[in-house]
């Protein structure tokens, strides 16, 4: 399987310092590419999930990275207590909740939920 690996080791020139400056300027365009499609994406995820944590207040419908449904009762520094049922209440972390429950909007207007696409 790792066959190649003495072949590859015989053919480097000892002693070349050319050789190991073009090799880092090959690996210049991989990184770029990794920067713009992986790095840089996920930056910009966290940075719109911090806003829409700072964005919470009371009374905010929301969804936990759990699958938990709840209602927010307060908000503190880094825990949020929501009331997922009739004098129900849970802490969590602020940091874990995934975003607003699917159609309260819809909800809260009186009209109806748009009908699923297949």
């Amino acid at each position: 399987m790792f066959n190649f690996l003495p072949t590859l080791l015989a053919q480097a020139s000892p002693g070349g310092s050319s050789g190991g400056i073009s090799s880092m300027l090959m690996f210049l365009p991989i990184i770029a590419v990794f920067y713009f499609l992986m790095i840089r994406p996920q930056q910009k995820q966290a940075k719109k999930h911090r806003e829409f944590l700072s964005a919470l207040k009371k009374g905010d419908d929301v969804v936990t990275n759990a699958g938990i449904f709840g209602k927010i009762d307060a908000i503190e520094d880094s825990q949020v207590r929501l009331e997922i049922a009739r004098d129900v209440k849970i802490r969590v972390l602020k940091s874990q909740i995934a975003g607003t429950q699917p159609g309260t909007a819809e909800a809260a207007s009186g009209a109806p939920a748009p009908a699923k696409k297949d």
